[in-house]
């Protein structure tokens, strides 16, 4: 690995593994994430190259850094092998993981304004450089220790156009999938992305995801009994879905009445992001202007002090 020296696996997909590794030039700690093709004539998997061309695109504090690329080729047993390396900045935790370990019950509300504030800063400069991630969760979503946030695996990402495209529906984890794209739409935007943001700000505040489906159907039926079954008159193109038909009809609640204890601003928010019509959903440039982040929560008991730097902040 020439001038990395590797030290703890992270983890491990489908193409290759994550490493925790030193950079023995600088002393840095740093992230590899080794993909491999096991022939050559398969060619590096389009995941990686689309994370490589995304990453070079994009600058912001709020996402994760690609430091270098490494192409190496070997040939193993008479046959010609290829390895592409990303080096990445190293962020101590995921999202997921640092709601496991801290808390019970959900962030407090100092640390999740903090934190989706954060993740909405990192998307806003997705949807300007016109990229979709297409994959956002907690597990992708890195925590420094100092409480940093950045947003990390492009693998999904995708490049669109101000004119609505046909993309593929193979794309974010089952859980945080918004209602068009589980109904089958291939001509979705930029709002698959905030209704992720949504689930995720749920899932701080209550400790736990908020819609666990085992299947598409279950998922949509979970998101509708909760949010209420979409009808013509609140989503205008909904029987344009290719997997759209009669579903058993739940009212409509509101996030506030759902989850009563939440801070008033932050149900608001929540609300605008879980809207079932993506044309009615807010993005992200409307969302970090939105009053919950022009005003100062007080402090819950989280040790993470730090968490207050960025909250109270004018976009």
């Amino acid at each position: 690995m020439g001038t990395y020296v590797l030290a703890d696996k992270l983890g491990e997909g489908v193409h290759g593994h994550v490493y925790k590794a030193r950079d023995t030039g600088t002393g840095e700690w740093v992230a590899l994430k080794k993909t491999w093709v096991r022939s050559a004539d398969d060619g590096i998997p389009s995941t990686a190259l689309r994370e490589v061309s995304i990453l070079r695109t994009l600058d912001s504090p709020h996402v994760v850094k690609l430091k270098d690329i490494i192409h190496t080729e070997k040939v193993v047993g008479g046959s010609r092998t290829q390895e592409l390396t990303l080096v990445f900045e190293f962020i101590e935790h995921d999202l997921k993981k640092f709601m496991d370990q801290r808390t019970r019950g959900g962030l407090d509300m100092a640390t999740v304004q903090s934190f989706c504030y954060q993740i909405l800063h990192g998307l806003e400069h997705c949807h300007s450089n016109s990229i979709m991630h297409r994959d956002l969760k907690p597990q992708n979503i890195l925590v420094s220790e100092d409480c940093r946030i950045k947003i990390a695996d492009f693998g999904l990402g995708r490049v669109f156009s101000a004119q609505e495209g046909k993309y593929t529906q193979e794309i974010v984890t089952l859980w945080y999938r918004s209602p068009e794209v589980l109904l089958g739409t291939d001509g979705y935007s930029t709002a698959v992305d905030m209704w992720s943001v949504g689930c995720i700000l749920a899932e701080m505040v209550t400790g736990t995801p908020v819609f666990m489906g085992d299947s598409e159907i279950e998922q949509l039926l979970l998101i509708f009994r909760r949010r209420g079954t979409p009808t013509t008159a609140t989503w205008p193109k909904l029987t344009k879905h290719p997997n759209w038909h009669q579903f058993p009809s739940w009212k409509p609640k509101l996030v506030s009445e759902e989850f009563p204890e939440l801070d008033p601003l932050c149900a608001d928010i929540l609300e605008r992001m879980l809207q079932m019509d993506p044309t009615k959903r807010i993005t992200a440039n409307e969302a970090l202007r939105h009053p919950f982040f022009l005003t100062r929560i007080q402090e819950g008991p989280s040790r993470d002090r730090s968490v207050n730097r960025l909250v109270a902040v004018k976009h």
